[in-house]
């Protein structure tokens, strides 16, 4: 789990972010979904194989990551900053703003089967790691 700053230009025009494959993101995308119109918490499982990394393109909320060891919380409000989230990370999304929202790159297409759902699976696929 970490931040990175994104490419930003800004002149009297505005602001321009540039988001590129293998210089700002460290994994071939495979997918590319958008998180809007947000009306309850998000998230709530892990990808076992799966890196990805958040951008709150508008608005805010919080990210609470889990790694099975430690937890971090990281709030998201700036179209410049993304988080890059490692595969079998426990995801919840909250606190979300009205006009949230969230562009999410991923590594791998996604998969329904192969999301963990259960908290305490998870725990016990970590710790046989």
């Amino acid at each position: 789990m970490k931040l990175i700053e994104l490419n930003t230009n800004v002149d009297a025009r505005g602001s321009l972010t540039s988001i590129e494959e293998k210089l700002d993101v460290p994994f071939d995308i495979k997918r590319c979904y958008i998180v809007h119109h947000v009306s309850a918490e998000r998230g709530g499982h892990a990808h076992p194989d799966t890196q990805q990394i958040v951008i709150a393109t508008s608005g805010a909320a919080r990210l609470n990551l889990h790694d099975g060891l430690e937890s971090i919380s990281h709030r998201l409000d700036s179209p410049a900053t993304g988080l890059i989230i490692n595969p079998m990370t426990w995801i919840e999304m909250t606190d979300f703003t009205s006009d949230a929202v969230l562009v999410v790159l991923a590594s791998t297409h996604y998969v329904h089967e192969k999301t963990i759902r259960d908290w305490d699976q998870f725990l016990k696929l970590k710790k046989s790691q």
